[in-house]
């Protein structure tokens, strides 16, 4: 066999390998070629202008700067409950507005063209109803967070509780006397007071209000001697000096109240509510559009921009694999099940 035989049956056999190679490119890198190719749906259950509707725009905009299409955030009254708390969705309460927007992702093809907002709220929601009509644990194809964020306690700035610690005491020698004021009943506000009371094994009674302000307005008039809700719609009257933050919720200290101690810190040993917002699309959307998804989102909540507009509100910019948020979901339903059955709360 000649040198120029065997040079072609050398070059013969290195395009047919090349070309088996390129049929067998990673189906994730093709989708990274071909998807999105048109407008990527948004949907979340919040009204326009609220805590978890900012956050998600500047979310959708940055992952269409990353990914080269529209993320559109479709938002809007048909989505939202009349007493939605009132940071505006920072993490909901259970209800038919949080239901109707899982249902408006989960009716549309498992493409990626069609993603929606989980929360915190969709766990109390799963815990709360006899029935709800899908099953996010099963139906969800978890993407990531995009944020996680403490909840504050916090008593009146004049008054004789300068620590929770002295609340829940002054609770065990009082039994009853005590008032915490929070929103919604089943709201995870709500149900962090509940948890308190179980967890540190005293009785004081939780005053369910209609929205932050009217919470607030409790504890500077000594309705209620302790609060409980999210930083952002607390900020202002914090930075004021009118209430004090005496307890975070979250197992580390708040990166936003670093001198202020953890309910842990206070005296109850393994109390810890986190509340978080996440990504999700239906269930059975092809894994390379999840994994790209999922890598856009780690990349978007790393820019500096994005750290400082949620570090405003209260939120830190957390992104997480697929599976730890499922594991997060499914965990709080469990968490928030025993909580509401524990308080006596009716399931609807």
């Amino acid at each position: 066999m000649t040198d120029n035989h065997l040079t072609r049956r050398h070059v013969s056999r290195g395009l047919a390998a090349s070309a088996v190679a390129a049929g067998m490119l990673p189906i994730r890198a093709r989708a990274q070629q071909h998807y999105p190719n048109r407008p990527v749906r948004f949907v979340l259950p919040f009204a326009a202008a609220g805590v978890a509707d900012i956050t998600a725009r500047l979310a959708a905009e940055k992952l269409g700067d990353k990914l080269g299409q529209r993320f559109v955030v479709e938002n809007g009254q048909r989505f939202v409950v009349e007493n939605q708390p009132g940071p505006g969705g920072i993490a909901a309460a259970p209800g038919p507005g949080g239901i109707a927007a899982a249902r408006a992702v989960l009716s549309q093809a498992a493409d990626g063209y069609t993603i929606g907002l989980v929360t915190n709220g969709t766990a109390i929601s799963a815990a709360i109803y006899k029935a709800l009509p899908f099953d996010p644990v099963k139906e969800f194809d978890t993407i990531s967070t995009i944020g996680a964020f403490d909840l504050v306690f916090a008593t009146n700035a004049e008054s004789g509780f300068k620590t929770l610690e002295e609340f829940i005491k002054a609770a065990r020698t009082q039994p009853g006397a005590l008032n915490c004021g929070t929103i919604n009943v089943g709201g995870t506000q709500n149900l962090a007071a509940e948890l308190l009371r179980a967890s540190a094994g005293v009785n004081f009674q939780i005053i369910p209000y209609r929205g932050t302000p009217d919470v607030i307005v409790a504890v500077m008039r000594n309705d209620v001697q302790l609060m409980v809700d999210f930083y952002a719609p607390m900020k202002s009257t914090l930075q004021d000096n009118k209430i004090r933050a005496v307890a975070t919720t979250g197992k580390q200290r708040s990166p936003f109240f670093s001198g202020v101690p953890t309910v842990g810190e206070a005296g109850v040993p393994g109390y810890e509510v986190v509340s978080w917002n996440g990504v999700f699309a239906p269930r059975g959307t092809p894994t390379e559009i999840i994994n790209l998804l999922n890598q856009a989102v780690h990349e978007i909540v790393a820019i500096p921009e994005v750290k400082q507009r949620y570090a405003e509100l209260g939120i830190e910019a957390k992104a997480s694999t697929p599976e730890e948020l499922k594991a997060r979901l499914t965990a709080d339903i469990g968490k928030w099940a025993a909580v509401i059955e524990r308080a006596g709360i009716p399931k609807q």
